[in-house]
């Protein structure tokens, strides 16, 4: 029993002295806040009492000339393409171009087996001859009064049927025979000699590169500015160098999907550099704006219902709503919203208040 009130008597007065130790602790925390609390009425009643102006760049808008070029992205493609095939099917007797190569527009290419063919041939024109002779005594008889008119209609009439026919196998004939429709370069051949052709079976791709045509679209409301014959400069990942070229044609009409106006230009590629399929990066020339106001892409913020720059006025940031016209990689024409002589705010856009105080570092453009 005395082991037991001896515990007890322990624990007690331990607890006593945990609650001595932390009474003691919160009265010195009180002292030191309450010190701190006088030091801060103190700042507040110096001049650290007003906010500190936000220190950010800034620029003085001026009126200047901006040409103004249109750029868009766009695609490489040959000036004629086709994937070759056969209208007929058989066996292919022969093969007459190299891969990769270029051929002339009419040059035999692949020869499909046609004696089956020849022999329909032989096989017409032996009854044609047959039956010009047999028109040619009907018509003697029919002067001679030998025979009725019916009977020489009749016999005319099987000699054109047969003059039909002939010209039907010679047709097929000629389909035997595959010849390239233009003049270009021909790519990969998927057939080799022996192959049994059907009209799905790909030959080979036949284009012609020199020219190439440039196709791209640009926004709706650039569709009245572009021209006939309005020139293009381009690149291609493949190459920093700089093509030009021509538009020659554009879509009568405004794609309702996309609001774009689709446009083809026409580019010399005489070197063969422009490689159908390649992504262009284009420059459109529209028309040189005088008088115009450039601001940095980074003052321009977006808004539910527009855009919106900061300026200083009075030592504060103001917002003011402007409307945005073309855009390069650095620069945004303002169209309304901004004046010469205002000072627009380049930096901390999007830590910015209306009329928080700033202090503004002028950059030298």
């Amino acid at each position: 029993m005395k082991k037991r009130y001896i515990i007890y008597a322990v624990l007690a007065l331990g607890l006593a002295y945990l609650v001595y130790y932390r009474i003691n602790a919160n009265k010195k925390l009180e002292g030191k806040g309450g010190a701190a609390a006088g030091q801060g009425k103190g700042a507040e009643g110096g001049k650290g009492g007003a906010g500190a102006p936000m220190v950010v760049d800034g620029i003085v808008v001026k009126l200047t000339s901006f040409d103004n070029d249109l750029e868009v992205t766009g695609a490489i493609d040959a000036n004629e393409s086709v994937v070759l095939k056969s209208e007929v099917s058989g066996l292919v007797t022969g093969i007459y171009f190299t891969e990769g190569t270029n051929v002339s527009k009419g040059a035999v290419l692949v020869k499909v087996n046609d004696r089956d063919i020849q022999a329909q041939l032989l096989e017409a024109q032996t009854k044609q001859k047959l039956s010009s002779t047999n028109e040619n005594r009907a018509k003697q008889l029919l002067e001679k009064g030998a025979i009725s008119q019916e009977e020489y209609d009749t016999s005319l009439a099987d000699l054109r049927s047969l003059q039909a026919q002939s010209q039907l196998i010679r047709a097929q004939l000629a389909k035997t025979t595959i010849r390239a429709p233009f003049s270009g370069r021909i790519g990969l051949r998927s057939i080799s000699s022996g192959t049994y052709l059907t009209p799905a079976t790909v030959i080979a791709n036949l284009v012609s590169t020199n020219p190439v045509k440039v196709t791209f679209s640009v926004p709706e409301k650039y569709a009245g500015q572009i021209k006939m014959g309005s020139a293009i400069t381009f690149t291609t990942d493949g190459s920093s160098k700089e093509n030009t070229g021509k538009v020659y044609a554009i879509e009568p009409g405004i794609n309702a999907a996309t609001r774009t106006l689709q446009i083809r230009a026409l580019a010399p590629n005489g070197d063969n550099a422009l490689l159908p399929g390649s992504f262009a990066k284009i420059k459109l020339a529209l028309s040189t704006l005088q008088n115009a106001i450039l601001i940095p892409n980074e003052a321009v913020i977006p808004v539910l219902k527009g855009k919106i720059v900061y300026v200083k006025k009075n030592g504060k940031a103001q917002e003011v709503k402007v409307e945005a016209g073309t855009r390069t990689d650095e620069n945004i024409v303002i169209t309304s919203g901004l004046k010469a002589g205002d000072t627009v705010l380049t930096t901390g856009s999007m830590a910015l208040k209306k009329d928080a105080p700033v202090k503004v570092n002028l950059v030298k453009e």
